[in-house]
């Protein structure tokens, strides 16, 4: 099991994801996309990369913008999964 990071460990990992926002105990980026069906098509291959993860965000989706919202549910916090799971996702806008 994952330990809860500290605020430095917490710093320096969103260094590596610098559209990744911070909200404590969760971080959150926003995806804007053409229209509705690219909206959808990204969350299909999210779902894909949390189900081979096992390490699922919270979706948000209106229209052509979904909103990721990542952190430990059972920690109630974050940890190196969320890190690792961002960084994946923001693989996804570069392909």
């Amino acid at each position: 099991m994952a330990d809860l990071l500290d605020a430095d460990e917490i710093k320096n990992a969103l260094k590596k994801i610098p559209e990744w926002e911070n909200d404590k105990r969760k971080i959150e980026r926003t995806f804007e996309f053409d229209d509705f069906t690219e909206a959808m098509d990204f969350v299909n291959n999210v779902a894909e990369i949390a189900e081979e993860e096992e390490h699922h965000p919270d979706i948000d989706i209106r229209y052509n913008k979904v909103k990721l919202s990542v952190y430990t549910h059972n920690k109630n916090g974050l940890t190196d999964l969320d890190f690792q799971l961002a960084e994946r996702i923001d693989t996804l806008q570069e392909e």
